[in-house]
């Protein structure tokens, strides 16, 4: 399977305090990837990093097996697609206003938008269900339908990689489930790439085809949920005492802790 996003020995650190520590993956195309580890176990740094927010200070990253460093910022939007984390929006735009953003990267220098930048912006909209909100202001509508419009956003860049940072934070339950199940859907009827930061470990196990674990800014194991959420990895690193429960041998491993 190819690699679309590779990344080789990397390390990263804010003035003298590492963050990133000797980081080598390959994330294959068409895969879903969810990045486990405690707070300040750098999950964020390395999706700055992947995305060229931040610049590693060794090792390299290739994109579509292409230098990222070689890559120009509105080729590299074509390619990858970014939800960061937080859903606030500045200014009252209409939702329709809000997602067709996301097209810049295929304008030219004072080229307004054409017909079939309107088009692939109504595709997105339908896909992630949010048509129908296409006129409201963006901050009359709730957490998970906000959620919803900066993902169709990122889908009218027309990515290969869609990056997400902490995309079901603060929001319920049921906005979890559909915003991870709109992912996955994604990830498997167009193919894109998904790679995303969690807290919640069961909806990592749940949806990922692997997770990454980090470890104090290091990987401490790259593979499918079955062979990284072991009891002894979740004890080492995040100190908790857990239980692994499987309703069936077919069945991702879910994790209970145990009682103090």
């Amino acid at each position: 399977m190819k690699s679309i996003v590779g990344i080789n020995k990397l390390s990263f650190k804010y003035d003298k305090a590492d963050i990133l520590k000797h980081i080598s993956l390959d994330v294959e195309q068409g895969s879903f990837l969810s990045i486990l580890g405690p707070n300040g176990s750098g999950k964020t740094t390395l999706l700055k990093n992947v995305c060229n927010l931040l610049k590693p200070h060794n090792g390299s990253i290739l994109i579509d097996e292409k230098d990222i460093e070689k890559i120009k910022y509105k080729e590299l939007a074509q390619i990858i697609a970014v939800v960061h984390q937080g859903t606030d929006v500045q200014f009252d735009f209409s939702v329709f206003d809000v997602v067709m953003m996301g097209r810049f990267p295929y304008l030219k220098r004072f080229q307004s938008e054409g017909k079939e930048d309107v088009e692939i912006v109504e595709n997105a909209m339908k896909s992630t269900s949010i048509w129908e909100l296409r006129e409201k202001s963006i901050n009359e509508i709730s957490g998970g339908e906000r959620q919803r419009v900066l993902i169709a956003r990122a889908l009218t860049q027309q990515p290969k990689v869609l990056l997400l940072d902490e995309p079901i934070s603060h929001l319920d339950i049921k906005y979890q489930i559909e915003i991870l199940d709109l992912c996955k859907r994604l990830n498997k009827e167009q193919n894109i790439t998904v790679i995303t930061t969690l807290h919640d470990i069961n909806m990592a196990s749940r949806y990922s085809d692997y997770i990454l674990l980090l470890e104090e800014g290091r990987i401490r194991e790259m593979d499918t949920p079955e062979k990284v959420l072991t009891e002894k990895n979740i004890e080492d690193v995040y100190g908790i005492k857990v239980d692994l429960i499987k309703r069936n041998d077919n069945e991702r491993p879910i994790i209970i802790p145990k009682n103090m």
